[in-house]
């Protein structure tokens, strides 16, 4: 017998028949809920929505009926759906699973679309003070932040995440990365959804070579990289042969992670504080006790 409701809610131009495969695959303690938008499917006859807010209005009538709690998997513009539809259930006061956002800084850029289509019933958490300050710049405010580190560990030490259980987590990230957000909530008993908002790609070969000639033709007196993959790429473009023309460079980071990570590589980071800021300051502290010289 199916003790938990898995509702499915399809992508743009599309019906519940892409669950197919999905539903027959299910255990038998999840009954799957294929929800169809009209104009789309069994209910071909309707006519078709082309608004967000009418397209959520018609799913909260599908779901009125449902008591208990129940996890929502979106395709594509699905998801976005099944965001919505979570924060007007908060909203109205019915039966709601509450919904929590995730944002990095290049995910608010990506990922926000039309800030004012943004339900308002969401609190984001965001993991360092440059995400919540993105955040804002497009009119979604309050967002939490870490009180430790800001990283994913320090969102995760935030006390209104220690019991997510029958609540469900959006994560707006890059493609890839790390995963210990939603390995750590889904232990906690959250349902996760992941949405790529942007794509991290190494440097082409012609940016590369350019590097190469620029680090020929002046010095440079420091470098600031921001995540581990950064730092891959920069060696990788570099090779071998060029990366000599670093070598006495400073490196910053703004977190001990990637200041590790560069360790593995063979190259001593100084590690500062988290988010701009830091690396700022750390820059700062540098200088004023390795001034440059005209010479330099």
């Amino acid at each position: 017998m199916a003790s938990h409701r898995l509702i499915l809610l399809h992508h743009a131009g599309g019906s519940a028949a892409v669950f197919n495969s999905l539903v027959k695959a299910l255990p038998e303690w999840i009954e799957p809920i294929p929800m169809e938008l009209p104009g789309r499917g069994r209910r071909w006859r309707a006519p078709l929505l082309t608004d967000v807010d009418e397209a959520v209005a018609d799913l909260a009538e599908g779901v009125a009926g449902l008591t208990g709690g129940f996890a929502v998997l979106g395709h594509s513009l699905g998801a976005y759906l099944g965001l919505a539809l979570a924060a007007r259930l908060e909203t109205t006061g019915a039966a709601a699973r509450c919904t929590t956002l995730f944002a990095s800084a290049n995910a608010v850029e990506f990922g926000v679309g039309d800030p004012s289509r943004w339900p308002a019933a969401l609190t984001p958490f965001a993991p360092g003070p440059g995400t919540a300050e993105a955040l804002a710049a497009v009119g979604i405010g309050n967002a939490r932040i870490p009180a430790t580190t800001f990283d994913s560990e320090g969102v995760l030490a935030l006390p209104e995440l220690e019991d997510v259980r029958g609540k469900r987590v959006v994560v707006f990230r890059g493609d890839g990365g790390r995963e210990t957000l939603g390995d750590t909530l889904r232990a906690r008993g959250a349902s996760v959804d992941y949405v790529a908002c942007y794509r991290r790609a190494a440097p082409s070969p012609s940016a590369a070579a350019s590097l190469v000639a620029t680090l020929r033709e002046r010095p440079i007196h420091a470098i600031t990289i921001t995540s581990s993959e950064g730092l891959d790429n920069l060696l990788d473009a570099l090779g071998s042969g060029a990366r000599a023309l670093l070598a006495g460079v400073p490196l910053f980071v703004p977190h001990p992670r990637i200041a590790a990570h560069a360790r593995d590589r063979g190259w001593t980071a100084i590690a500062t504080a988290g988010s701009d800021a830091g690396l700022i300051g750390g820059l700062l502290e540098w200088f004023a006790a390795h001034p440059l010289t005209k010479a330099t």
